[in-house]
């Protein structure tokens, strides 16, 4: 299926779907989608540690130049910036002077300049300010915050295994919706819902192993990419949850072996707010085998859009989902 062309007999990375049911036609997945075993699933990725880190956004929106980058995390304002020599910074968004809102401020020589009196940071400790830990793994960057994680802190975030930095293609898609972070990995530990709510990307899916617990627990998935009509790329994906508010998706068999998608799921209110909101951070990493994917990473700048809008038109449909989750369990009618 991994389409090899090292030597091996060449096989093209689309397929030629044959007439299957249609949509209403397909299999019903209610009877496998058990809400125990969803439940099940989301309580062990839950109670796993996640030593307080929180992954902020894209590396690569944190750029060195003139501007910060700005978010709130937990309920915790947050800005980080780049030194002059690329070095990551990120701490407390509130200026200690008047608490002006530093993701509003400059960077000038790789020190952050308040905008209201112009007072410095470099990204020690100055004036009650002091640095958050912040981690960059090459595609996301991510923070600690020791308060509004509540756990034991740990030196480095867990960043799943991805394709190697100079074999594959990534792009990185954020939307935010009215949820929980626990409702958007229930979304994800639910693969069944598939080819029912995107028929438009998903065909002939059917989950082949379940979890078995917390030494084999992950989804084991056969499912067909839509590429435009009948044309499919099959693939066989496994779903895990690593810590409480990630889900990878990795292709382990099929076209573009190797890849994966990381969802993460960063609350951005504080956990007592009623109406909380969760930013969606998706990670794509995409890897082949075949030669002709140089020409694919070569042109990356045009990719990533394309990679961002189909990332964008599933969480159109997948946002309902969890803020439909959140709705039914914030007013006592979720099932179960």
């Amino acid at each position: 299926m991994s389409g090899r062309d090292d030597g091996a007999r060449w096989t093209p990375p689309l397929r030629r779907r044959r007439h299957g049911p249609g949509w209403a036609a397909q299999t019903p997945t209610w009877r496998q989608a058990r809400p125990a075993l969803i439940a099940d699933a989301l309580k062990r990725a839950s109670a796993r540690p996640s030593g307080n880190w929180f992954v902020v956004g894209a590396s690569r929106n944190v750029r060195a130049g003139d501007k910060p980058y700005g978010r709130t995390v937990g309920g915790v304002e947050v800005v980080l910036w780049r030194s002059a020599g690329g070095e990551l910074h990120a701490g407390p968004g509130a200026c200690p002077h008047l608490g002006a809102p530093l993701r509003d401020s400059r960077v000038v020589c790789g020190t952050l300049v308040c905008h209201w009196h112009g007072l410095s940071l470099d990204g020690a400790p100055f004036a009650g300010w002091r640095p958050f830990p912040v981690h960059d793994d090459g595609v996301l960057v991510w923070v600690r915050l020791d308060e509004a994680g509540g756990e034991e802190p740990t030196e480095r975030p867990f960043v799943p295994v991805r394709p190697a930095a100079d074999s594959g293609v990534d792009a990185v898609f954020t939307v935010v919706g009215r949820c929980e972070p626990q409702d958007v990995v229930a979304n994800r530990l639910d693969p069944w819902h598939g080819s029912w709510f995107h028929p438009y990307s998903f065909v002939d899916l059917a989950v082949v192993r379940e979890p078995r617990g917390d030494e084999d627990d992950a989804f084991v998935v056969d499912v067909s990419f839509r590429v435009t009509g009948r044309l499919v790329v099959p693939v066989r994906a496994e779903f895990t949850a690593p810590e409480p508010r990630t889900v990878l998706m990795r292709i382990t068999d099929g076209e573009g072996a190797t890849s994966v998608v990381e969802t993460h799921a960063t609350p951005l209110t504080g956990a007592r707010d009623e109406r909380p909101l969760t930013a969606v951070v998706e990670a794509v990493v995409a890897a082949s085998d075949r030669r002709g994917f140089a020409l694919a990473r070569a042109a990356a700048p045009v990719l990533r859009p394309l990679m961002r809008r189909t990332a964008g038109r599933l969480w159109r449909d997948d946002l309902a989902y969890a803020e439909r989750r959140w709705a039914l369990r914030s007013t006592g009618r979720f099932p179960g």
